[in-house]
């Protein structure tokens, strides 16, 4: 038993010295190593530099709007919150000009398919104003006049729908039509649906009265003075400041004076 218990001792001492042996002593030297295998792993290696050498280099490319869904997928999409889905379509529209390692300025988009792609939430939510917005402050304020005038038109074309709640976004539309294109006309078919459609009570006076100010600029005194007289006798203008401004208007239309101008600072959603 004693020489049973010795070898023990023993080997349990040559273990613990094995095991303070520092790791350098412990590690096989680099020529232990099978030839074979040091030559297999300086192959792989080299093909992978040589793989990635060759590799072309990544470039940031800009996508175009993809063809909008068709209106009755998108109702069946929304599982009955119409609202909220065009609410995530307008985050997605907003966003699409920043796409990754690229931002595109709005003039490059597709305004075609933009178009589309609002009319679909405005369809979506008739009540939501976010669309119109975006069509007259965003995507209809840049420095190309054939997309301002499709993002102006977009925005008359849907007033019509609601005169009463976007009127302010037609009311817009006319001052970009008259201070950025500088297209009178255009600008006094804007004024002139605001006064003939957008009737209810909560729409200011001025912005019906912009087809006055528009004829006068236009030097169509005599249409301008006919629609300021019959503005006056409606008897629509009872504020005392306002109807007195409009007389003094029209005295200046009498005298051939040029009438004022539309504030280009006037905020139409106000």
């Amino acid at each position: 038993m004693e020489t049973l218990g010795s070898m023990i001792r023993e080997r349990l001492s040559a273990l613990n010295r094995r095991r303070r042996k520092p790791a350098a002593q412990r590690e096989r030297p680099l020529n232990a190593v099978p030839r074979p295998l040091l030559v297999f792993l300086a192959a792989a290696f080299a093909l992978q530099i040589a793989w990635h050498a060759g590799r072309p280099a990544l470039t940031a490319t800009a996508h175009d709007f993809p063809p909008p869904p068709p209106l009755n997928l998108l109702r069946l999409a929304s599982l009955g919150e119409p609202t909220a889905l065009a609410k995530a379509l307008m985050l997605y529209i907003q966003a699409f000009d920043d796409q990754p390692g690229v931002s595109i300025p709005f003039r490059r988009l597709d305004y075609p398919r933009l178009e589309i792609w609002l009319r679909r939430v405005l369809q979506l939510d008739p009540r939501g104003q976010y669309p119109l917005l975006a069509a007259s402050r965003l995507y209809g304020e840049i420095p190309d006049k054939a997309k301002q005038r499709q993002m102006l038109q977009f925005v008359y074309r849907q007033f019509f729908a609601d005169p009463n709640r976007r009127w302010p976004w037609l009311a817009h539309a006319a001052i970009l039509a008259k201070y950025r294109l500088h297209d009178l006309p255009l600008a006094r078919r804007y004024a002139r649906a605001i006064r003939r459609y957008a009737t209810g009570p909560g729409v200011p006076h001025w912005a019906r009265q912009m087809e006055i100010f528009i004829l006068a600029d236009m030097h169509k005194i005599g249409r301008a003075e006919a629609l300021l007289r019959g503005l006056l006798a409606s008897g629509e203008i009872t504020d005392p400041h306002e109807r007195h401004f409009l007389t003094g208007r029209l005295h200046a239309l009498e005298r051939r004076e040029p009438a004022a101008s539309i504030p280009e600072s006037r905020n139409p959603s106000r």
